[in-house]
């Protein structure tokens, strides 16, 4: 092989060397050399919780996931036995401090005197047995068996039992020593008070009864029938479909002046339609997501910021969670 062909050769693989760099280096400034203006977002509901105000079990679920309901459907039933004790006993307190008002109005007679001694003695034997439920759930407690919650209930019913022991004996004093107009006033005051007692413990009750309060679609239920709920404790989740939101985290530099009140396009994949949506929040995400540079010459740190907007025409299909694209 000539010398002139061996130089022809290395030229010739120069170049081809030469060519492949300059064809990577276009293929990777065209991927890597421009910023990705592709903005992903997601779209989101408001949900509603319910719970109970009092713990209980659950006997009977109206509802299953995926059920639309309507303000004022029956979603769940609870049964809650100890309310139901506490309606009786406040039941019967009413009564007796009713029959002691009418009594006392009437003047202290033998029967008045014997009805107020019954008063107090129902009283005592609603004392003794709240007072002995006290010191079990106190011992429970001790031993880790029960919460602090069920602890507290307890003390709390002890204590009311107490008041009213005292009440009942001061009633059976004024009916023995002859009620005065001042006592009088005093035993419609108890009577009205008995009264207001019966009310509190009626509109607990109304909890067994979970009622829908807004409209939308059963997303999750969280307990199985038999099961107990604590106080407070979700039962089932209902997403509001008539609140629907798109939430996009944009980097600041993408922004572009975007302002509460804007309106854009996106697509929607699932449906591969396009629909307009107008910001109406615009809230800085924090230093968590800040975009750190990686020189410190001519680069500066970006704050990330969650913009959200809401479609301006009802999209039918829409729901939680489906992706959105702005380009």
């Amino acid at each position: 092989m000539s010398a002139k062909t061996q130089h022809n050769n290395i030229l010739l693989a120069v170049i081809g060397f030469a060519l492949v760099v300059v064809i990577v280096g276009l293929i990777g400034f065209a991927v890597y050399g421009k910023d990705d203006e592709t903005i992903q977002g997601e779209v989101e509901v408001s949900e509603y919780r319910v719970a109970c105000k009092l713990p209980g079990r659950v006997v009977e679920l109206r509802v299953k996931e995926g059920d639309y309901v309507h303000v004022g459907d029956t979603l769940a039933i609870l049964q809650i036995p100890e309310i139901d004790a506490q309606k009786k006993v406040a039941e019967a307190t009413s009564e007796a401090t009713e029959a002691f008002q009418d009594l006392t109005d009437a003047g202290a007679r033998k029967e008045t005197i014997q009805s107020a001694y019954q008063v107090v003695m129902t009283a005592q034997s609603g004392y003794d047995v709240a007072k002995k439920t006290y010191t079990r759930m106190q011992h429970l407690y001790d031993e880790g068996v029960v919460s602090g919650q069920k602890r507290d209930e307890a003390f709390a019913a002890y204590k009311a039992a107490e008041a009213q022991v005292k009440v009942a004996q001061s009633q059976y004093k004024l009916a023995k020593s002859g009620a005065r107009e001042e006592e009088k006033r005093i035993a419609a005051k108890n009577a009205k008070a008995a009264a207001s007692a019966v009310g509190v413990v009626s509109s607990l009750l109304k909890e067994t009864v979970q009622i829908a309060q807004v409209e939308g679609e059963v997303s999750a239920i969280y307990p199985k029938v038999g099961e107990l709920v604590g106080l407070g404790s979700p039962i089932m989740s209902i997403s509001m479909m008539n609140d629907m939101w798109g939430t996009f985290n944009i980097r600041e530099d993408k922004l572009k002046g975007m302002k509460v009140g804007d309106t854009f396009r996106v697509l929607v994949p699932a449906f591969n339609k396009e629909m307009d949506m107008k910001v109406y929040n615009i809230k800085d995400e924090g230093s968590y997501a800040v975009w750190k540079a990686t020189k410190t010459t001519g680069q500066y740190d970006l704050k990330t910021f969650e913009v959200k907007a809401r479609p301006i025409k009802k999209f039918e299909g829409l729901r939680p969670g489906m992706s959105l694209i702005i380009k």
